[in-house]
This record gives structure tokens, C-alpha cells and sequence, in this order.
């Protein structure tokens, strides 16, 4: 087999960006990553929450290990009244680990990108590019032309857009797409509407690890979470109106914010202004909803919030995002490995993403709706997600049905990579739709 000239070239370096390159590098396609930040070791962002399904798919790359050193398991679900009133505790997070033999890992998201990037190969470290701020696209016949404002141009065959919420290579399919066809239906330019706003703190954890807590109330709560080296706090606020204008909030800003939330309940002894005067990282966004028509174009690709955004509340923004990588990488590897010296045209590449999309787009609505409906529960958006909230979802026997028939249903179906074979993490009572390649098949 000849040595194949396909080449990827990855925007952004972050969590999807970093397991698109594990990946790429385990199917033996050539790629970069441009990254825009200068600095990966600056500690920035909260916490991030990887599902037992997808730790499935890092244990497939080789780094589920080091998570370990770095993760905490959830545990115990707590929810309170602004009075302190504890109203719910359940063990379902543990309850879930024996379901599919592991469970949710809570990670700070810098010590999550750090890790990615050091078990990186050196050769592969060597194709991670930062401070390269992409200012311009090319969609050619025959490959893909990405231009940084420092005046380099990467050419490649593809262009993965993994740059998140605010993503050039979003904005450029959709300038190229009319640009091309002015009467084409297409995603707006500003696709993710917020109805709710998010600061965020960590700060040393105030108890052990594994705390997954809420507190509740109308248009206003706080989750609070412990690994064995941080807390965090993520707080909710609802806008009047929804809105797709993008705020930058200032140290300021957040400071207003904690005032006016301080005396909310982050468990039975602490309040919010008790964590956010210990805190180590903060800050504060606009929470974009929504799931993209179009992925792709021509030879560009999306995958994570570049096309599809998702409150925080229920840990599944990264979970898809990596799920999406896996479901990309099994079509890439399978067109190269088919055409290892010829070059892939773009009529088939917008098979593959065509493909890629159907596969992804389904489950990706399923759980942004899911996400909407948690963050809309905590926040007591109607009398039925207040009833919901403090009489339904607070029984254990509803945890349970919804575990049974909601939860694990849904996990079980999660992708693995098809090309890389390993040994599975331990078996739990509920089994997977889709087996890790054995470690001595081809």
C-alpha cells in the first residue's frame, strides 16, 4: 500500500480538536492543528464531564489512564431550595457506572487540554501550531488552502472546523455556500440563540470528591461540583429576551453577578459567596442552543460547538463533540485506506460528510433538547418544570426509570472507533450496540 497524500487540516486545538488528532494520528492520516491561543498551559475555563461512553473511545487512544490521574468520578446528586432545604440525594451517577462499568469523570478543562496535548506523540506535537489565528478558507478542486494572520498558508485536503462557538470556519462554509448559490436555504450567521447566561468559578474543593449539587429557583440556580483537586461553581441566569448579540463580561461583571446570587446554596454548610471568595479561575458567557442544517461544504467540515451548542447543565457538550470526532475519523479512515494514492474528489468527501451528518446530526438534537430541558428544570422555567424539578425528578423511583429507559438506552448507542482495536473497559449490567475492535483482529 502506498503512502497515501490525504491531509486534514484541524482549526482549533482544543478538547475535539486534541481527540481529533489522537485519532487522525492512530488512522495514519497526515494533519495539523491551527490553534488560535498562544498559550495551552494558561488556565482558563470550568469544569468539563466525560461519559462513560466516551471514555470507551479514550481508553481506544491510549489516554484513559492519564485521565484517570487527573478526573474525578461523580457521585452523589443533591438539590436544594435558596433556603437550604436539601429536597434530593441519590446515588444515580454511581448507579450509571454499573450500568456500563464506568462512570462520569469531572475534569478542569485546562488540565484536560494540557493532558490531551502531552500524550500527544513528539511527532505530533510538532504539527500542533498555536497563536494561528485563521483569517481565511479556500474550498479548491483538488484540496483546501487556510490562511493565519501571520501570513502562512496550510494546505491540506480537508479543513476540520473544531473551533468552537465562535468559528471562522463556520462563518466561512456559509460566506462560500452563498457566495456560491445567493438563493440557497442556509444556517443564520449567528445560529445559536441564548436564553441563558453562565459564571463560572473553581476554587479548592470545600469536600470530597464526586459532588454533583443544585441549587433551584425561578430563572436563577448554581451546580456545584468537587474533583479531588477543585470545586467548581457554574451559575444560571435567564435572560429577558433571547438574544444572539455576543457580551464579553468583565472581572466586574462577574463580581456582580456572584453579589447577587451570594447567598444561594452550594451544599448543606457553604453558600456561593463563601467558594467565590476562594477562587482560583472565573469568568462568564452567554449559553448559545441550537443544532445546525449544514455541517459541511465542499471540502469543510464541522464537528463539537462549531455545530451544535448546548447548555452545560447535563455534561454534554464535549461528549458530543467527541462523538462526532469518532464518527468522522471511521468515514476518513475508511475512504483513505480505500484510496491510499489517489485523491479523494469532493463530490466523495461530500459523500463521507453527508454520511458523518446523518449519523450525528439525530442524536446531536436528542441531546441538546436534553440539555435544554435540565437547565429549564433547575431554573423552574414554568409551573411544569417546577413540578417537575421539586415533586417528579426528586423521587428515586423516577431516577431509576429514567436510568433504565432514557439514560442508558441512549449511552449504549454511542460510537467507537472501528479501526482501532483495544481492550474494552470493564462490562457493566447494560450492554453496547457497538463493540471495540479486538486487539487481534485486523
Amino acid at each position: 500500500m502506498g503512502e497515501s497524500s490525504f491531509k486534514a487540516i484541524i482549526v482549533g486545538g482544543g478538547p475535539v480538536g486534541l481527540v481529533a488528532a489522537h485519532a487522525l494520528e492512530k488512522a495514519n492520516i497526515d494533519f495539523v492543528v491551527l490553534e488560535n491561543k498562544a498559550d495551552l498551559s494558561r488556565d482558563v475555563g470550568a469544569s468539563v464531564v466525560i461519559g462513560p461512553q466516551n471514555l470507551r473511545v479514550m481508553n481506544q487512544l491510549g489516554v484513559y489512564g492519564r485521565l484517570l490521574g487527573i478526573g474525578s468520578q461523580l457521585r452523589t446528586n443533591k438539590s436544594f431550595l435558596l433556603n437550604g432545604y436539601k429536597f434530593k440525594q441519590n446515588n444515580d451517577l454511581l448507579a450509571l457506572a454499573g450500568n456500563h462499568g464506568v462512570g462520569y469523570l469531572a475534569f478542569h478543562r485546562a488540565e484536560l487540554v494540557r493532558e490531551l496535548y502531552e500524550s500527544l506523540s513528539d511527532g505530533v506535537k510538532r504539527r500542533y501550531f498555536t497563536n494561528k489565528k485563521v483569517i481565511n478558507i479556500e474550498s479548491l478542486e483538488t484540496g483546501v488552502k487556510v490562511t493565519t494572520s501571520d501570513g502562512n498558508v496550510f494546505e491540506g485536503s480537508i479543513v476540520i472546523g473544531a473551533d468552537g462557538v465562535h468559528s471562522v470556519t463556520r462563518n466561512t462554509i456559509r460566506k462560500l455556500a452563498l457566495e456560491e448559490n445567493p438563493g440557497t436555504e442556509w444556517d443564520p450567521k449567528d445560529p445559536f440563540p441564548a436564553i441563558y447566561r453562565c459564571m463560572w468559578c473553581s476554587f479548592p474543593p470545600p469536600e470530597a470528591p464526586g459532588a454533583n449539587y443544585e441549587a433551584t429557583s425561578k430563572d436563577k440556580s448554581a451546580m456545584f461540583l468537587t474533583s479531588r483537586d477543585r470545586g467548581w461553581i457554574l451559575t444560571y441566569d435567564k435572560f429577558p429576551e433571547p438574544t444572539t448579540e455576543r457580551h464579553t463580561y468583565t472581572e466586574k461583571d462577574v463580581e456582580a453577578f456572584a453579589a447577587n446570587i451570594a447567598e444561594f446554596p452550594v451544599n448543606e454548610t457553604l453558600k456561593v459567596k463563601d467558594v467565590f471568595a476562594k477562587r482560583q479561575t472565573w469568568g462568564m458567557s452567554d449559553l448559545g442552543e441550537g443544532v445546525l442544517k449544514h455541517w459541511y461544504w465542499k471540502r469543510i467540515v464541522l464537528a463539537g460547538d462549531s455545530c451544535h451548542k448546548y447548555t452545560p447543565n447535563a455534561g454534554l457538550g464535549l461528549n458530543n463533540g467527541i462523538q462526532d470526532i469518532v464518527v468522522l475519523s471511521n468515514e476518513l479512515q475508511k475512504a483513505v485506506r480505500a484510496q491510499p494514492t489517489e485523491n479523494i474528489s469532493t463530490e466523495a468527501l461530500e459523500q463521507i460528510f453527508k454520511t458523518y451528518q446523518e449519523a450525528r446530526r439525530e442524536p446531536a438534537i436528542q441531546d441538546c433538547n436534553q440539555s435544554a430541558m435540565v437547565t429549564r428544570v433547575q431554573t423552574w422555567a414554568s409551573w411544569f418544570h417546577y413540578l417537575l424539578s421539586r415533586f417528579i425528578f426528586a423521587r428515586n423511583f423516577v431516577g431509576w426509570l429514567m436510568r433504565r429507559y432514557v439514560v442508558s438506552p441512549a449511552i449504549r448507542q454511542a460510537s467507537v472507533f472501528d479501526f482501532i482495536p483495544a481492550k474494552d473497559l470493564p462490562a457493566g449490567t447494560v450492554s453496547w450496540v457497538h463493540p471495540v475492535p479486538n486487539l487481534e483482529s485486523d
